[in-house]
């Protein structure tokens, strides 16, 4: 963080500043720029940055040596708003009716008469996804939602009652726990998980696929920050920072062609598309969860046992949010189970258990993020809970890291 101070109006900054002309911004990198170009103001300045904001008004070139995009810098929409608003003089023309229109003839296009399978997981992107398709294709649409031991606890059973037996989707279970723990024996290195996980996940998809004729496509819930963070989109030199489930997972001769209706969305722009899809409130405010699920939530080797536990832990947190009405004020949030065991007394006994990590955060497009600043009332009652009530858990600690510098997941 850093204060950045106005020397200059400038239309780019109105209402940007505090009343001290000064504003708190995020200043992650250690470059700087040592001269000014021809015919350019100086507009802010920090402690280390002379040219924090400089602007050249005749031509509307603008430049800031920040991010105004990440949480951390105060009032960076305004300064996003004003010069999209007021220099560029756009309109504000977007809304999830035209977006859901749009979409819906995109893949109407892109389909033909074919049949797609949907990789339906239960999670909102997958939901709207699949609605989504459903509005487009109808009956060829084929949704499969693969079991993988890896999800949250009952969620399988939420699934099936909401997409088979409520939006009466065409849906087929594939119970495939076995199999993912089989091929995940051993396997610690984060990035090998994933791999594993998405090209056993696709592999499912094409085993069922050879079941219905003539499926020509697969649709997935790939958001854009997923692409962002997995490779660049444009085509820029932007570093890779994981590989996820539904991008970098991909087995390179995958013999279905992809579908991905919101991979230029961010999370608040698919929740505002599932409401204009009908789909419930319920299934829209359901906090993000990552294609490989619980594995990316427990660094080291993956036994059942530690599934177990880090299932019950998670729910117990999740189910206090709710109990608490915390739910909706959070974006995400999650148990995790260390690779650390530590020392701890039950009773008259010693015990030498496993440690969680609970993760909450706040966060409008996953994009930035910074810990939700629970009362301490909440976070003694959470901990005895899970420690007391779970068998194998003995300390519990709160991850108070903001995004950047850390990710949201853990591996």
């Amino acid at each position: 963080m850093a204060n950045i101070y106005k020397k200059k109006e400038s239309v780019l900054t109105k209402n940007f500043f505090n009343k001290k002309n000064l504003n708190k911004v995020w200043m992650s990198h250690a470059d700087q720029v040592s001269k000014l170009p021809r015919n350019f103001n100086v507009i802010a300045s920090s402690h280390n940055s002379k040219f924090a904001i400089i602007e050249n008004k005749n031509k509307n070139f603008y430049g800031v040596q920040f991010h105004p995009e990440v949480t951390h810098t105060e009032n960076g929409k305004k300064l996003i708003n004003n010069f999209i608003f007021l220099i560029c003089k756009i309109k504000r023309n977007w809304s999830s009716k035209d977006q859901k229109i749009k979409l819906i003839k995109e893949v109407r296009e892109l389909v033909g008469k074919n049949k797609v399978i949907c990789a339906l997981s239960g999670g909102v992107d997958s939901s709207v996804v699949a609605q989504l398709l459903n509005k487009a294709i109808g009956k060829r649409l084929y949704c499969i939602f693969v079991n993988t031991g890896l999800l949250r606890k009952n969620e399988e059973v939420q699934v099936v009652k909401t997409f088979k037996k409520k939006l009466n989707m065409n849906l087929i279970y594939v119970n495939a726990e076995k199999e993912f723990l089989r091929k995940l024996t051993n396997v610690s290195d984060p990035e090998k998980k994933r791999k594993i996980i998405g090209n056993l996940f696709i592999k499912i998809f094409e085993r069922y696929a050879k079941k219905i004729q003539n499926v020509k496509f697969l649709a997935q819930g790939t958001l854009y920050p997923d692409l962002i963070e997995s490779k660049s989109v444009t085509g820029s030199q932007t570093s890779k920072i994981k590989s996820h489930h539904n991008v970098g997972g991909l087995p390179k001769k995958m013999k279905l062609k992809l579908v991905e209706p919101l991979k230029f969305l961010f999370k608040d722009e698919v929740r505002k598309l599932g409401l204009e899809l009908n789909l419930s409130r319920e299934i829209i405010s359901r906090h993000p969860f990552p294609g490989p699920g619980l594995a990316i939530r427990m660094p080291g080797t993956i036994t059942k046992e530690k599934i177990k536990i880090l299932k019950e832990a998670d729910n117990y947190f999740i189910q206090a949010l709710r109990d608490q009405n915390l739910y909706n004020k959070i974006w995400q949030a999650y148990a995790a189970l260390l690779p650390v065991k530590t020392v701890g007394v039950m009773g008259d006994n010693r015990t030498y258990e496993y440690l969680c990590l609970l993760r909450a955060i706040t966060s409008e497009d996953g994009m930035t993020a910074d810990f939700y600043n629970f009362k301490k009332t909440f976070i003694q009652m959470i901990s005895n809970k899970i420690v007391n009530s779970i068998r194998g858990i003995n300390r519990v600690v709160y991850d108070v890291t903001s995004k950047p510098p850390s990710t949201i997941e853990l591996e």
